[in-house]
């Protein structure tokens, strides 16, 4: 069966001309994977054919962080797994290993050996005895792959530029402006602050080398099959590494075509469906995460379509919940985030959403204009408001963040900042004023409980369990010095940490909430990812309301002030609170939630 799937999405791809030596090459790659793999993870396995919907259960919890930033070390982080488990996490995240070039290197993602890790880490050794730990702790090990472009010091860029012909082919290079100026016309700028254009010339390479990203990240020549068999060899090696998870990062970048974006291109997907089936041969109880911020038509691509659908990626992030939450917090209003999320097509049968509040990375305003039109606002205008607010220069804001990448010729811009500092904590506790603590307070807790509640695998940053904030001593790392995201990466603060229990303390009121939210996730089975979600219109445009399933219900208040919900007109009469924030009631059949709060509803 794998075998057919693999021969179909690279006929879709490559010329018939040496499909079939392609093909048996790439079976023979998993069979030698497959030979070579642990007893333990061939258990592994097993269980997982046996349960391929694993990742959807509603016991999953992701957690997300640098290694370094959390612990130090590869193995540093295996000393903090209790930590992890009182969380109740099932599946961590850590974000890029692999050994980078030396000095920038984009947070990691410029990886000059998808072999090592970064030596300030530790070693591939350490790297496989945490995995180990963490199955024993019923832990999922996520880590990322780069696989649009590599560093311009991996040894296979090495090899191009001192002229080996055969790797010179793994990139896309031009000896002139002819070809790439035709390819400019339709391409974006992912930084046009750091690195306008698409390309940049090289002096060793004395040619033109697609850049997509930056100057020291070379874009891969994904219509070279034997770039297509190297980036296999890799997932696969990670897999026997015993990561469970791969993020695949920039996917939508992998396939070039004259005249396109080249974004989300078909070939990216048969692609994915190629590499899908050669880790199904080899290694079936790892799954694939999309790392594709890209529209809410095209994200859904990547979990396959069609029916029967693809099978491409397991996992996606979806990128439409965590743009409108915030959204709906700095405006007071949960319209345009219920009608975003009600256009969206639901995921494939047997994969799933991760849900998230903040990440790595900054935050991009994608507000389409459709969606922005149903609440007579535009995309543009309304994108500019969400920058002001959450930069904190909009009148009465209480975010503190700051504006990254702001492009002059749209005007559009993202922004940085840690979830507690963009929701009003840090400023309340500048200002020493205890009223505005527990308001924002509140609204960290509101957007996780939205989060928590749309199914998949919702994930927690590292720290906003705790409530951290800005690391505001971010620029004094020189290779950070450029890029503000560095604000919202603070280190673990062990002995904020240490707080957690203690309920007169931030850490301790925000550690409580969020474990007790975990608990009560854990026990509704409409939390499970096959389940459906609904968007239900609320009669209050401050108010956002879910089901799941034909059990569960979450009210969210976005507004400023106390709102009500009449349970009956909305198919809840006689619902209980299983989990709410201080204050909410029913009185009479009337759900009374104050201010930034919510309440998560069984039926009886």
């Amino acid at each position: 069966m794998h075998a057919a799937e693999l021969r179909d999405a690279l006929a879709h791809v490559y010329t018939a001309a040496g499909l079939d030596s392609l093909v048996a090459r790439s079976i023979e790659l998993a069979a030698a994977t497959a030979a070579e793999r642990p007893h333990d993870l061939r258990l592994l396995d097993t269980a997982r054919e046996a349960d391929p919907g694993w990742f959807q259960h509603e016991q999953m919890l992701g957690y997300v962080c640098y290694a370094d930033r959390f612990a130090g070390t590869v193995a540093g982080v295996g000393e903090h797994l209790d930590y992890l488990a009182e969380l109740g996490v099932t599946y961590l995240h850590l974000m890029p290993l692999l050994r980078p070039r030396s000095g920038e290197n984009d947070g990691g993602y410029a990886v000059a050996d998808y072999r090592q890790l970064d030596e300030r880490l530790g070693t591939i050794d350490d790297l496989v005895a945490l995995a180990t730990s963490l199955r024993a702790h019923g832990i999922s090990l996520c880590v990322d792959l780069v696989v649009n472009h590599t560093a311009k010091e991996h040894e296979w860029a090495r090899r191009a530029v001192a002229g080996d012909a055969h790797f010179r082919a793994f990139y896309r290079v031009f000896p002139d402006r002819e070809v790439p100026d035709a390819y400019e016309r339709t391409l974006r700028e992912v930084f046009p602050e750091w690195a306008p254009g698409n390309f940049t010339w090289d002096d060793e390479m004395a040619a033109w080398v697609w850049t997509t990203f930056h100057a020291f990240q070379w874009d891969l020549d994904w219509s070279n099959p034997e770039v297509f068999l190297a980036m296999a060899g890799n997932l696969l090696f990670l897999a026997n590494c015993g990561v469970e998870v791969v993020r695949l990062d920039a996917v939508p970048f992998m396939w070039k075509t004259l005249g396109t974006s080249c974004e989300n291109l078909p070939e990216c997907h048969q692609l994915l469906r190629a590499l899908r089936a050669v880790m199904a041969i080899a290694a079936p109880a790892t799954v694939f995460k999309a790392e594709a911020i890209v529209a809410p038509d095209d994200l859904v691509q990547y979990l396959g379509a069609g029916d029967p659908p693809r099978r491409e990626c397991d996992l996606a992030y979806n990128n439409q919940l965590m743009v409108m939450l915030w959204s709906s917090l700095a405006a007071g209003d949960a319209r345009l985030m219920a009608n975003a999320l009600r256009r969206m097509q639901r995921q494939p049968r047997g994969t799933s959403w991760v849900t998230y509040v903040r990440c790595h990375d900054d935050i991009g305003w994608a507000v389409m204009e459709e969606d922005a039109a149903t609440v007579g606002s535009s995309g543009v205008g309304h994108r500019a408001f969400l920058s002001s607010f959450y930069a904190g220069t909009f009148f009465g804001s209480y975010a503190r963040g700051a504006l990254f990448q702001v492009n002059p010729a749209t005007g559009d811009s993202r922004i940085s900042g840690t979830a507690a500092s963009l929701c009003g904590i840090e400023a309340a506790l500048v200002a020493d004023d205890p009223a505005a603590l527990d308001r924002a307070i509140e609204r960290l807790l509101l957007l996780y409980s939205v989060a928590f509640a749309m199914g998949g695998i919702p994930l927690v940053y590292m720290g906003d369990e705790l409530g951290l904030r800005n690391d505001h001593a971010w620029e004094q790392e020189p290779k950070q010095a450029s890029d503000n995201r560095w604000m919202h990466r603070p280190p673990m603060d062990w002995s904020a940490a240490a707080r957690r229990h203690d309920l007169t303390t931030v850490e301790g009121r925000i550690f409580t909430r969020f474990v007790r939210l975990v608990s009560v996730r854990r026990s509704i089975t409409d939390f499970d990812a096959s389940r459906s979600t609904s968007i239900i219109d609320a009669p209050d445009a401050a108010v956002f309301l879910l089901r799941r399933g034909g059990d569960f219900a979450a009210v969210a208040n976005f507004a400023t002030d106390q709102r009500s919900l009449a349970l009956g007109p909305v198919g809840l009469a006689g619902w209980r609170v299983l989990e709410a924030s201080p204050d909410v009631t029913i009185d009479d059949g009337e759900l009374r939630l104050p201010s930034a709060t919510y309440a998560w509803l069984s039926s009886p």
